[in-house]
């Protein structure tokens, strides 16, 4: 009897696949063909699964995004019951900066779909709102650091948000070498130090 094919799992290999060529080799390599040949299958046979490069670049990303949520999911886990606010808000930043293989992987993955979305509309539109979900979920965090007393009440909830999310900007800095994971994340302890202090 033939082995049965676990389509899904088939179309996160592509995805990885597709996250590889981006780490390696760069944007200007993610074409079909280059995915297929890292996957390790025909042009043909990734077709079966991506008709388009729009739509596999699209899986990609939201797969991306999926394994992100995922390592906060578990970071969140370690942190235990209750954690304070600002374990949450660094466990975050950090997720989104390249400081080990899985989020380099992906945080890679999205800079290549930002580049993407700045000539596509559909993509566009969902990085757009991607971020825009991320941005209140870090405003709505810090609203409630307010309410329980942990950030001062002088604090504007939207200008802080802007303000952590601003750190990802280190991600470029990092991947340039212009400065080490340790100095990245002093920084963003320093600035939470800062904005923790009531």
């Amino acid at each position: 009897m033939p082995k049965q094919v676990d389509h899904h799992e088939r179309r996160q290999a592509i995805a990885r696949a597709l996250w590889r060529v981006v780490e390696q080799r760069g944007v200007t390599h993610l074409t079909v063909r280059e995915v297929a040949r890292e996957a390790g299958m025909s042009h043909g046979q990734l077709q079966h699964y991506f008709a388009t490069r729009e739509a596999m670049l699209s899986f990609a990303m939201d797969f991306a995004s999926e394994q992100t949520s995922l390592r906060v999911g578990r970071g969140l886990q370690d942190l235990g019951d209750e954690p304070h606010p600002r374990d949450v808000l660094r466990l975050m930043l950090t997720e989104m900066l390249p400081l080990h293989a899985d989020a380099r992987a992906t945080s890679r993955m999205s800079a290549a779909f930002v580049l993407e979305a700045l000539h596509n509309e559909n993509f566009h539109a969902r990085a757009r709102d991607g971020m825009t979900q991320g941005k209140l979920l870090v405003e709505q965090l810090i609203r409630q650091a307010i309410a329980d007393g942990h950030i001062g009440s002088d604090r504007d909830p939207v200008t802080e948000a802007h303000l952590l999310l601003a750190l990802t900007g280190f991600t470029t800095l990092l991947e340039l070498g212009v400065i080490e994971p340790r100095e990245a994340l002093a920084a963003v302890d320093h600035h939470l130090d800062r904005l923790f202090q009531v």
